[in-house]
C-alpha cells in the first residue's frame, strides 16, 4: 500500500494516489444481490424487543444514557453483533426491517431504536441542542439560512457523511412522495475518481473549510479545515458534507475553495449517484438503516409531505461511537469532532448544553 499522510492533508502529494480493494469497496447492483446486510426481524425478534421496551419504560430508563444492559436482547443481541461487525469491518451498511412502528407509540419506537442502538455503540449529541435522539423532519426552515441543517427541510440532500462512527435512521412514517434514501461506498467513489480524474482526486486530498452551523465546541472556531478523503491504516476515510463546505465560504477568515475542489465535489456527487455505483432504499415504516460514516456516503431525494401533521414524514436518528471502530487520523477528533474517553469521534458538544432525548421534532 502506498504510504500516505495521516494529518489534515489527506494524501502525500509526492506519492501515487492509492486505490483500495477491501470490504468497504462495493457497487450498488452487487449489493442488491447480497443478503448479508438486510436483516428481517421475525416474530420472536419483535417479541424480544417489545419485552425490552416494556421493561425500559416501566423502569423509566433514561434514553440519553441507556446502555445495552438496560435493554436486554438475549437472542437478538447475537445478530446485532454480526450487524456491528459488518458496519465497522465490512460494507458499512445494514438494514433492519420489520419493526411494526405503525402499531407502536412513538415512545415505544424511540425506546426500541435507542435500545438497539445501544447494542451497536454509544449515543452522541447530534446538534447544538444536545439531541442524543434526533428527528429528521420538515420544520419549515429555510435551507438557505447558514444555520439551517438539511434534515430540517424537505430539500434534496447531496451525498454526505454525519458525525460519530455510525449513523442510524428509523422510519416512523414515510413521506407522501419522494425522500428516497441513496447510499454509496465512499471507497468506491474515491477509486472511480482516481481512475477517471486523478487531478480531482488529489484536489480532495487537500483540506477544505467546513462550517459548524453555529454549533461550536469548546476551543474550536466556527469553521474547521479537513481533507474530504484521507487514507489511514490501510483504508480510506471520508469526511464530505457539501452544504457545510459551501456555507463555510461565507466566512471571510475561512480558506477559499479552489475551483478544482469545487469541480471535484461535483464529480463525487455525479459518480456516487450513478446507478452502477449507488444503492437505493425506499424506506418502509419501521425500517432501521445503519451506516458507517467513514466508508459510506448517504443522500436523499427531495420529498413532498402530507398536509396533515400527524401523517408527515418522520425519521428518528442516532449518531453512535464504537470503541473498536476503524483506526482514524488524529484530525478526526481534533478538528472535525471532539473525542470520547475511548478516543472515538464524539459528535457535537456545545459548552453548557445538556444532553437530551426529545420525543418530538424541535
Amino acid at each position: 500500500m502506498t504510504r500516505v499522510a495521516s494529518e489534515a492533508r489527506g494524501v502525500d502529494a509526492a506519492a501515487p494516489l492509492p486505490v483500495f480493494d477491501d470490504a468497504c469497496a462495493w457497487y450498488g447492483p452487487a449489493m442488491r444481490d447480497r443478503d448479508d446486510w438486510v436483516h428481517v426481524l421475525g416474530d420472536d425478534d419483535i417479541s424480544e424487543i417489545d419485552a425490552a421496551v416494556a421493561r425500559a419504560i416501566e423502569a423509566d430508563v433514561d434514553l440519553v444514557t441507556m446502555t445495552a444492559a438496560e435493554f436486554p436482547l438475549p437472542t437478538l443481541a447475537r445478530r446485532l453483533a454480526v450487524v456491528r461487525h459488518g458496519l465497522l469491518r465490512g460494507p458499512g451498511v445494514a438494514l433492519l426491517r420489520g419493526w411494526p412502528s405503525a402499531q407502536r407509540t412513538l415512545r415505544e419506537s424511540a425506546t426500541a431504536f435507542r435500545g438497539i442502538g445501544a447494542h451497536l455503540g454509544s449515543a452522541l449529541s447530534q446538534n447544538g441542542k444536545g439531541h442524543v435522539l434526533g428527528h429528521v423532519a420538515n420544520l419549515g426552515l429555510d435551507y438557505a439560512d447558514p444555520t439551517t441543517r438539511g434534515y430540517q427541510t424537505t430539500a434534496e440532500l447531496r451525498f454526505h457523511v454525519d458525525g460519530g462512527d455510525v449513523v442510524g435512521l428509523l422510519c416512523v412514517r414515510p413521506s407522501r412522495s419522494g425522500g428516497l434514501s441513496k447510499v454509496a461506498s465512499s471507497t468506491t467513489v474515491w477509486n472511480e475518481l482516481v481512475r477517471r480524474r486523478p487531478d480531482l482526486a488529489r484536489a480532495l486530498s487537500e483540506p477544505v473549510a467546513f462550517t459548524r452551523w453555529g454549533e461550536v465546541p469548546a476551543g474550536q472556531q466556527r469553521w474547521f479545515a479537513l481533507a474530504p478523503f484521507q487514507a489511514h491504516a490501510g483504508r480510506l476515510v471520508a469526511v464530505l458534507v457539501p452544504s457545510a463546505i459551501a456555507k463555510a465560504q461565507a466566512f471571510e477568515d475561512a480558506p477559499r475553495l479552489a475551483s478544482s475542489q469545487a469541480e471535484a465535489i461535483a464529480a463525487v456527487q455525479a459518480i456516487a449517484d450513478e446507478p452502477g455505483v449507488r444503492l437505493d432504499m425506499d424506506f418502509r415504516p419501521g425500517d432501521m438503516q445503519f451506516l458507517c460514516n467513514h466508508s459510506v456516503l448517504h443522500s436523499r431525494t427531495a420529498y413532498e409531505d402530507w398536509p396533515e401533521s400527524e401523517r408527515r414524514r418522520h425519521l428518528l436518528r442516532l449518531w453512535l461511537a464504537c470503541d473498536d471502530g476503524p483506526a482514524l487520523p488524529e484530525v478526526m477528533t481534533t478538528r472535525f469532532q471532539g473525542r470520547t474517553a475511548s478516543g472515538r469521534p464524539n459528535g457535537i458538544n456545545v459548552p453548557g448544553v445538556a444532553l437530551v432525548a426529545p420525543l418530538e421534532p424541535v
